[in-house]
């Protein structure tokens, strides 16, 4: 597979606050991603959840089915139970044609509550990551088993934030647990994406592109702000994370870290349409992932 493009809905309709576009009909998003010259999408909560329904819905617009979020509750049920509890998620995903599962720790998170600041965000202590990378494993493992990849989803808010909670989930797990590198995330958690891609470049399994206002983190992190104000932007103000090319980050520069990855890169921006009107941004986006990817010599 060589590198395509692809999105996540998100820049149209929230899944955290399902009335942040809620308005916005499915269909149209599925045509104005296309039309900003995406190929697939990832799951959003607007879309079928059987897996030859969603197939066939996003056929229609030109897409492939890249994948979707799977929440893990592994400090609180074994990798069996976790298995048998991501069954309709895992032959969802078959069923459409996707081979990546997304998952990312959220039994004890706090990116879903307004009220809660990112400085609350769970940790775990040093000797507690051997055990729950230990089960991670075994999850990804078995999810092998049915021609499924792993890619864990480091996030605002959960155990896997910061650059060491990124280094000690690398150095606990096996190799069938793979590293969704997500730019946005990165950044804002105190990371360099393209020093977390030299570091973990075999073991990236996926790609998240988005980009971060420096301005706006600064802003979030001196007022502890929840994830969510953060990323909607308190008032008329636009949220910490938008396109590609419209922040801080240096994509070319990630993608040179990223030699040798062949798959999605997926573009994101997880904002509120009314501030900032999801085609214009995805168009901009895609443009910029175009030019970073030809720059880098990865695409």
């Amino acid at each position: 597979m060589t590198i395509r493009i692809g999105a996540n809905p998100i820049g149209w309709s929230n899944d955290d606050l399902t009335e942040i576009g809620g308005d916005t009909p499915l269909d149209t998003c599925l045509a104005e991603a296309r039309e900003a010259g995406v190929e697939g999408m990832e799951k959003g909560n607007k879309m079928p959840g059987e897996g030859a329904v969603l197939k066939a819905r996003l056929a229609r617009f030109g897409h492939a089915f890249i994948g979707g979020w799977y929440s893990t509750e592994l400090l609180r049920r074994s990798a069996k139970e976790e298995f048998a509890a991501a069954k309709a998620h895992i032959a969802m995903t078959r069923d459409a044609g996707a081979s990546i599962l997304i998952a990312a720790e959220t039994s004890n998170a706090i990116h879903g509550d307004r009220a809660i600041g990112l400085s609350q965000r769970p940790r775990l202590k040093g000797d507690e990551w051997a055990a729950y990378g230990a089960k991670l494993t075994e999850f990804a493992d078995r999810v092998s088993e049915l021609g499924l990849k792993l890619s864990y989803h480091h996030h605002m808010g959960t155990i896997v934030q910061s650059e060491r909670d990124i280094d000690a989930l690398m150095t606990h797990t096996g190799a069938r647990v793979c590293l969704l590198l997500d730019t946005g995330h990165a950044r804002w958690g105190g990371s360099d994406p393209a020093t977390l891609a030299r570091a973990y470049g075999e073991r990236v399994g996926h790609v998240h592109c988005k980009d971060v206002r420096e301005a706006i983190m600064r802003k979030a992190n001196a007022g502890d702000w929840s994830f969510l104000d953060s990323i909607l932007g308190k008032g008329a103000e636009l949220g910490v994370y938008t396109v590609p090319g419209d922040g801080m980050i240096d994509f070319t520069s990630v993608f040179r870290a990223l030699k040798g990855y062949s798959g999605w890169v997926v573009l994101e921006a997880e904002q509120d349409p009314k501030k900032a009107p999801a085609l214009p941004y995805a168009k901009k986006g895609v443009a910029h992932l175009r030019a970073a990817l030809a720059a880098s010599g990865l695409a």
